[in-house]
């Protein structure tokens, strides 16, 4: 072991890429009078560069991981964190996007342009969606200097419009710094039928859910795989790998014995659960014994509050998240055994990281089909309860019919013992996330975790510190902006060292805070994440409205004890530096990542209003394709149908909710999901002749109003064959990551009538099939 784990600095590197090597050869008018020399391309890296390994968990809260206090068994981040040494200050930005955008560049989120997420873009700089040339990612950087770089899972830093087969793919992961990817650009996937990327092309899952397909085991298969690969061909370099999960993010998917290990678990609340939790996080070391545990919401409900006849299914969603959860883990492990079987493990700077932010509230009051929220459709445990007996009950939770999440006030519990909870960036619980740090060849274990004040943009930094890179003024002829992150690579080896920065601030949507120096200034902002809709009043709200709470972090490890009151002085001055920082960073308008939230209409999309689609078109992901379920359209289908044909013409959207145009039988049917909870399904009474015909679905609002009741026409050869009427629509979209497919339903089957058919695909031959906005 070594007392200084920082690399000598490595000459050059100013401006990336390297110049190339020049020639050693002398060419002459022959070969015979001509030198041959070549010069051996110069090694950048030292000989004892490391291997690096970050895995993310999306959507984790401290309150979870059995070493920090838990009740879910996490025995690779146990390993990690006996191995080597924990962090119990790291902060994340409190959203996906952000989080992953300030990790892999160094930089605050909305200097890079995430300040949501991706799908919520807008035209403000800090809101783009678009990570600037000017910020290259750490992937970036470590490519040029020699090391084999790439990336798994969750990606979630693509605009949303670009995430189609036809790119533009620079903003992919293999165009910003990834040699390799593999796995979903969405922010979210089903676990079972996901849509997913290898490179730059769209793929299939390797196996079904009946074959047992599962996407964190998928990840961390194919993971192995390229590691060996690696060692096979490019054994002479180190490599970066990023190992970012979909889980814990909704839905929630594990299969059925998974969730049983935590049966019962759960069965006083999550009240209890916390309190618990609570006294085990300071036996456990990782919170200190002065911490104190902050009270719940008034707005959020209690255990008690909850119904008795309601109370099983809320168990068991808490009980699919801890299998799903442990699972993951596990997968994790896999991916460490096997770097250890292949004698990479040793000098290999692992680092796990337990949530982009803490753990979700978005499933409000529990639900089975989690995008119900982002809709803004308010529904009842009971209506969730009443359309689950119809699938199967309580033991389908977790299974691919469902697309489930757990009571908001579970994912409270997960973040324990803070006040917040993902989306509040103004709050700890929200932003706190653990990280576990391991590097057998230079780190020693270390059970008392290092509780220096450090964000995620300190890791990139970090790392060129441990490897003796200096930050690039210049990448591919961008002048580079500074980073905005502080090394914390003295710290693995002295758990005293300074690290990290003084200043850092925190907004997502409105929510926000900024720390300085022991001190943190909070502002709840316009929402409650748990409470559904969008709060009365919003299209007024103005931050200047907004109450700021002040706490001194280094008395008050939770946020218990409000001094706003008692110090306003103090208060005044952490606000304008807050309006500083604001406007350094690209912050403004404060709260702008909401625009598209209060304004779907005007969310970053094509602007297209025609499209013409050959027979063939399959994985066109939903936010790029037509809006087929919110907006007054017409498709029209020109095929060939042989006599009582069968398959799916169009599908848009997953089982979770999507809509979809098939024929069974020669009967023309259409059914709108919306969300597993209402079906409407429209029946033609007579069979589709056979032969070429024209079908037409013609879609528009009885009344013009998002959200509002859709009046649906079937037709053939212009001649009415089916109608009828959607009471309710899907206001923003039905999916993250799934598709529209013409002529069958590859990803998950939209309509419970031709699951157990699918892909379903048609039997007959459809020529093309134009949609148009009307």
């Amino acid at each position: 072991m070594t007392s200084n784990v920082i690399a000598d600095p490595i000459p050059g590197g100013d401006t990336l890429p390297f110049p190339p090597t020049p020639s050693g050869s002398i060419a002459g008018r022959t070969m015979q009078e001509s030198v041959y020399s070549p010069r051996p391309k110069p090694r950048r890296l030292p000989d004892d560069a490391p291997n690096i390994l970050v895995v993310l968990i999306d959507d984790a809260g401290p309150g979870l991981p059995t070493p920090l206090g838990g009740e879910v068994a996490t025995p690779t981040l146990e390993r990690v964190l006996t191995e080597g040494v924990g962090y119990n200050r790291f902060h994340t930005t409190a959203m996906c996007s952000p989080t992953r955008a300030a990790l892999l560049t160094g930089r605050n989120h909305h200097r890079v342009g995430y300040g949501q997420i991706a799908e919520f873009a807008n035209d403000w700089d800090g809101y783009s969606g678009h990570i600037p040339r000017s910020s290259a990612t750490m992937a970036e950087v470590l490519r040029h200097y020699g090391y084999s770089t790439a990336a798994f899972g969750k990606w979630h830093n693509t605009p949303a419009v670009e995430t189609t087969a036809a790119g533009p793919f620079d903003n992919w992961p293999t165009g910003v710094g990834f040699e390799y990817f593999y796995g979903f650009l969405a922010g979210e996937a089903s676990q079972y039928e996901p849509n997913l990327v290898r490179n730059t092309t769209v793929v299939l899952p390797p196996k079904t859910p009946e074959q047992g397909y599962h996407l964190s085991e998928d990840l961390a298969d194919d993971a192995i795989g390229w590691l060996r690969r690696h060692q096979a061909f490019d054994a002479d370099k180190p490599f970066f790998m990023y190992w970012a999960s979909g889980c814990l993010h909704g839905p929630h998917h594990v299969t059925k014995p998974w969730a049983d290990r935590y049966a019962g678990r759960f069965d006083d609340g999550w009240d209890a659960y916390r309190e618990r939790v609570f006294l085990r996080a300071k036996e456990a070391g990782w919170i200190p014994p002065e911490a104190e545990l902050t009270a719940r919401d008034a707005t959020m409900a209690a255990w008690d509050d909850i119904p008795e006849e309601e109370k099983p299914f809320q168990r068991r969603l808490m009980e699919v998240a801890a299998g799903y959860a442990e699972h993951c883990d596990v997968q994790v492990g896999r991916l460490l055994d096997e770097a250890e079987r292949l004698g990479y493990l040793e000098n290999t700077l692992v680092v796990y990281i337990w949530g982009d932010n803490g753990s979700s509230g978005e499933g409000q009051g529990g639900t089975i089909s989690e995008l119900l929220a982002q809709n803004g459709i308010p529904t009842t445990a009971a209506q969730h309860i009443a359309a689950l007996d119809q699938l199967g009950g309580l033991d389908v939770l977790g299974s691919p019919v469902t697309d489930n999440m757990y009571h908001a006030g579970w994912g409270w519990a997960g973040s324990a013992p803070y006040k917040g909870m993902k989306l509040l960036a103004s709050h700890l619980g929200g932003t706190r996330n653990p990280m576990a740090v391991r590097w057998p060849r230079k780190v020693a274990p270390d059970p008392t975790p290092r509780s220096q004040f450090l964000h995620c943009n300190d890791l990139a930094p970090t790392v060129y510190e441990l490897v003796g890179i200096t930050p690039p003024r210049m990448v591919d002829g961008f002048p580079q902006d500074p980073i905005d992150g502080a090394s914390f690579a003295q710290s693995l080896v002295d758990r005293e060292a300074k690290a990290g920065k003084l200043t850092q601030y925190f907004e997502i949507m409105g929510s926000r805070a900024i720390y300085h120096d022991g001190w943190m200034a909070s502002a709840f902002g316009p929402r409650a994440p748990w409470l559904p809709g969008m709060p009365p009043g919003i299209m007024d709200w103005s931050p200047d409205d907004d109450v700021w709470e002040l706490y001194n972090l280094d008395e008050d490890w939770t946020q218990n004890h409000d001094l706003a009151a008692e110090q306003p002085q103090k208060l005044a001055q952490l606000r304008e530096l807050f309006a500083m920082e604001a406007a350094r960073n690209d912050v403004l308008p404060v709260g702008g990542g909401l625009y598209v939230l209060t304004h779907p209409g005007l969310r970053v999309a094509t602007q297209q209003r025609r499209w013409d689609f050959s027979g063939d078109i399959t994985r066109m992901p939903e936010f790029c394709a037509p809006a087929l379920g919110n907006k007054n359209n017409r498709v029209t289908l020109e095929l060939t149908a042989p006599d009582r044909a069968s398959g799916v013409l169009y599908a848009l959207g997953a089982n979770s909710g999507g809509l979809t145009c098939y024929v069974d039988d020669g009967y023309l049917c259409y059914e709108y999901n919306l969300f597993i909870l209402m079906r409407t399904k429209i029946r033609s009474s007579e069979r589709l002749p056979s032969g070429g015909r024209v079908v037409t679905v013609e879609t528009s609002y009885v009344q013009e109003r998002l959200g509002g009741s859709l009046r649906v026409v079937i037709s053939v050869d212009g001649e009415t064959f089916a109608e009828g009427v959607v009471p309710v629509s899907a206001p923003l979209l039905f999916t993250a990551n799934d598709c529209l497919d013409v002529g069958t339903c590859l990803g998950s089957p939209v309509s419970l009538d031709y699951r157990d058919r699918a892909p379903f695909p048609f039997e007959g031959q459809i020529e093309r099939m134009r949609v148009e906005y009307t």
